[in-house]
């Protein structure tokens, strides 16, 4: 068991930034990677002119790679925010318009997964209001993943860093896919499990696994401290993801490290060949 028998995707949002977006799925590949993952690439535009994600498929085809994970529209992301479907007005207006956009970019690539984070509290706003549309616009999400054969994931995030977003724990963000499963009656709504936010909530990570692994669609890992590359913190991941491998989750593992003062194609020195 360990890193040797996971199936490793690169996130193209955190690695491989150096370069120009569209340079990003062959450097990838020129690393050894087979499948990649990607936030939201036009942060300003849930709807953008048709030309870029038609460079973006090309580039990830040409690159002979597989994408595998997508997030929504999630506004400003590196930034300020950490999603839009919980924020009232013009925000939550622009995660609706992008549902479909993204969910027809997914389909021309094969992804069947796409990740919706649910956006930080608005100071002034109802608790219960943010979650009321939240729901709402998960259950639009949850059947537009399905329109195209993907599942939809929800995060948790960690609170040190996004105080705002809410759902900042393992059964916090369990308990939103259960709801969103109940309202759209199609099961396709799974658990998104970050070992480094989980590990900066200071969550029992063996227990997570335990009690969640069935209801998880993908894993993700960075090292803890610092969000690099593992062996660069004290987390034990290729322990914790041996023990994913025997809870049943065979899924991608989505490298979403920071590269730290190196170059990205040098920051997997790490990984087995």
């Amino acid at each position: 068991m360990g890193f040797a028998d996971q199936r490793f995707n690169v996130n193209l949002s955190i690695l491989f930034t150096e370069l120009p977006l569209l340079e990003r799925p062959a450097a990838a590949a020129a690393a050894g990677f087979t499948a990649v993952e990607l936030w939201w690439p036009w942060v300003d535009s849930p709807v953008p002119e048709r030309s870029e994600p038609d460079a973006l498929k090309r580039a990830i085809e040409d690159a002979g790679v597989r994408l595998t994970g997508l997030n929504f529209y999630a506004g400003q992301l590196p930034g300020p925010d950490r999603g839009a479907l919980s924020v009232p007005g013009e925000e939550s207006e622009r995660f609706r318009a992008n549902i479909d956009v993204a969910a027809d970019f997914a389909a021309s690539l094969g992804c069947t997964a796409l990740n919706a984070l649910y956006g930080n509290r608005v100071e002034g706003v109802d608790p219960a209001e943010q979650d009321a549309l939240a729901l709402e616009n998960l259950t639009l999400a949850a059947r537009a993943a399905d329109r195209i054969g993907a599942i939809l994931l929800i995060e948790a995030l960690n609170r040190p860093e996004s105080p705002l977003y809410p759902l900042v724990s393992a059964p916090a963000a369990v308990e939103v896919v259960d709801r969103v499963n109940e309202a759209t009656g199609l099961g396709n709504a799974r658990f998104l499990m970050d070992l480094y936010h989980l590990s900066m909530n200071g969550e029992d990570l063996p227990s997570v696994i335990e009690r969640f692994a069935a209801k998880t669609g993908h894993v993700q890992i960075a090292d803890n401290p610092g969000r690099g590359a593992p062996g660069t913190g004290s987390l034990p991941l290729e322990d914790l993801l041996d023990q994913l491998n025997k809870a049943g989750y065979d899924g991608w593992v989505g490298l979403e490290y920071k590269p730290g003062d190196r170059p990205s194609a040098e920051a997997f020195d790490w990984l087995p060949r």
